[in-house]
């Protein structure tokens, strides 16, 4: 696995052992990124990786341009990794990790984006969304994300077994 672009492109980054954790695939988040990029949502921004794993989408945000990200994992084997590829690629002056589980950490965050990408069989997206304190969330899941009370799916797409959905906030 590696940064796919951006200033820290090609870097590697290490993932835990076993199959607690599901790495967004390269291609997944090249196309992401290259959308967000499109709509000029990632200069600047303050991001967050909920259910962060090895953290390859927030560094990814990183390196494409986001300000900061912070990153939301409880398991303590991705954990390991995250502090591994964080410190590796001397992002910690741009980061902060919280160990904490992300439904209880969204609520409390304000930043611009989200990137959530929690297990394929989660099933609580309405209450997820219902605290999310951004306006733009990217959530990546088992199935597509059809509209949500509140929000509007603006793009989603199919990669291999994941689904990338763009979310934004209704107006109120």
């Amino acid at each position: 696995m590696r940064v796919v672009s951006g200033e820290l492109g090609g870097r590697k980054l290490v993932s835990p052992d076993g199959t607690s954790t599901r790495p967004t695939t390269d291609r997944a988040r090249e196309a992401i990124f290259n959308a967000l990029g499109s709509a000029g949502l990632l200069d600047g921004a303050l991001v967050a990786d909920l259910f962060a794993g090895t953290g390859a989408v927030g560094i990814e945000a990183i390196s494409r341009g986001a300000a900061h990200c912070t990153f939301v994992e409880r398991d303590r084997n991705a954990l390991r990794a995250l502090e591994e590829n964080i410190d590796t690629l001397d992002l910690g002056d741009r980061s902060r990790i919280m160990r904490s589980d992300a439904m209880q950490a969204a609520v409390t965050l304000d930043v611009d984006i989200v990137f959530a990408d929690p297990p394929y069989d989660f099933g609580a997206w309405d209450e997820f969304l219902a605290g999310v304190r951004a306006d733009f969330v990217v959530a990546e899941s088992g199935r597509a994300l059809g509209e949500r009370d509140g929000w509007t799916v603006t793009r989603s797409k199919r990669y291999g077994r994941a689904w990338v959905s763009f979310l934004e906030r209704d107006a109120k």
